[in-house]
């Protein structure tokens, strides 16, 4: 039998069709979404559509990932009554610290919802629809995440979501057992909504067109902890656009600093997560700093000495979320006519971008026994090799795949059968050096250095 995943991320629709016994892919289409920060719910329809044109049809189940957060505002006809706004947007910047203010405070969220709410949670969008866009408020009388309107749409029986996707709302109790804060709601919206009911791991929540199983779905991260099939002891570290790393536990984490998310998984497990803004572009902005190719980068990164000849680049070029420092900027430190090379100046882009991560992984308060490195930049020789210098443990390198697509798709095989296969872990190749404690303390230092003149 086959199954589908599907992951409706920010950019596109990917969809995988798997074996269900053993999660070989047989077949896998794409396509894309509208740029920007808020979307039409309609365009994710129409994209999931057409990659799945004749590749749906072949699965025996199906179960949608996708992007965490963002607000789908429903009337009482189920309805769209605005363009979503995605995680990406930040208009709610103001109301994220109105509500944290208002709520108790950072230690009080921490301790209700695992998280502290920044723009990117539903709640501080849901306050800023209330304060912005009164009438579109008034008209509101549910609100989705955007997996869980997907669901609705290819014939879930009513609004469903799952304890992953919706502890990245705000309005969520982490704790064993998982529901909804509808007080939350109430303080951020000034009444309460209409909520998706909230499936368990493994249920199926409906049937398809086309009669397939349709299982309960869930956020992109818990997707792709799933798809990768964790181990005790791993931490992921992805280096998208943005950076990302988190693990798989079984106890949840409150963190009133705000910097990791108590997050759900979709096994009824928990998956603390710490973001940083800046990943893969630091290769790219070095690379362009250097009049080199991303390739040109590696090799020269590889020729110069662990941590750089003394130079050390702070990579903070976006701001940055992990540290709190959304003003901040890149800083290049050290540098002399002695280290001014190109292979120096490519070895500190490479180190920068990975002491960044090493300290979003050493916030999860986990000693690692691997690092799994995943996303655009882990294709990189350069970044390969130097992380196990950086991270001071093995790192396993899997073999590039759709790894949020292949988590639903695994999530639907569970729902069809009744049990979450144990499909193989994906070929990989596993790095390992010896440890340069140089490159965190030149970046250590640097970071504390810039602490009170970097915010100005």
């Amino acid at each position: 039998m086959l199954v589908a995943g599907v992951d409706s991320s920010t950019q596109n629709t990917k969809i995988v069709l798997c074996d269900a016994a053993t999660g070989e892919v047989v077949a896998a289409a794409s396509a894309p979404h509208p740029d920007g920060t808020s979307c039409p719910p309609g365009a994710w329809q129409e994209a999931l559509q057409k990659a799945g044109d004749g590749l749906l049809s072949r699965a025996a189940a199906v179960s949608v990932a996708g992007q965490q957060h963002g607000m789908v505002a429903l009337d009482d006809g189920g309805e769209v009554v605005r363009d979503a706004l995605l995680w990406n947007d930040t208009r709610s910047a103001p109301q994220a610290g109105a509500l944290v203010a208002e709520l108790g405070g950072r230690e009080a969220w921490a301790h209700a919802t695992g998280s502290v709410p920044t723009a990117s949670f539903t709640v501080t969008k849901l306050r800023w629809l209330a304060e912005n866009e009164p009438d579109n408020a008034g008209r509101t009388a549910a609100v989705l995440l955007p997996h869980d309107w997907l669901t609705w749409k290819l014939g879930a029986s009513g609004y469903t979501t799952d304890r992953g996707d919706a502890s990245g709302t705000g309005y969520f109790s982490h704790r064993a057992g998982g529901e909804w804060l509808p007080e939350h709601v109430k303080a951020a919206f000034g009444r309460e909504l209409e909520l998706p009911r909230i499936a368990g791991p493994g249920e199926a929540v409906g049937e398809t067109s086309w009669g397939a199983v349709l299982g309960a779905g869930t956020g992109d991260n818990m997707a792709a902890a799933l798809g990768l099939g964790l181990r005790p002891g791993d931490v992921v570290v992805s280096l998208g656009t943005s950076g990302t790393a988190f693990m798989v536990g079984d106890a949840p984490t409150a963190d009133a600093s705000g910097a990791v998310a108590g997050f759900a998984d979709a096994t009824g497990r928990y998956l603390p997560l710490v973001c940083t803004l800046n990943a893969a572009r630091v290769l790219t902005a070095t690379a362009a700093m250097i009049g080199a190719t991303l390739e040109e980068l590696s090799e020269l990164a590889l020729r110069a000495e662990p941590g750089a000849g003394g130079l050390t680049l702070l990579p903070y070029l976006d701001g940055e979320r992990t540290p709190d420092r959304p003003t901040a900027s890149g800083v290049l430190s050290g540098l002399t006519t002695r280290n001014a090379g190109r292979e120096n100046l490519a070895r500190a882009g490479v180190e920068g971008m990975l002491a960044s991560l090493a300290e979003a992984a050493d916030r999860l308060g986990a000693e690692p026994s691997r690092i799994v490195l995943i996303g655009g930049a882990a294709v990189s020789e350069a970044v390969r090799k130097i992380a196990p210098e950086v991270f001071g443990v093995p790192v396993c390198v899997p073999r590039p795949a759709e790894y949020v697509a292949l988590g639903a798709a695994r999530q639907a095989a569970w729902a069809l059968t009744g049990t979450l296969p144990d499909w193989p872990e994906a070929p990989s190749e596993t790095f390992t050096g010896e440890s340069r404690p140089i490159i965190r303390r030149q970046h250590v230092e640097l970071r504390d250095a810039t602490l009170s003149w970097n915010e100005e």
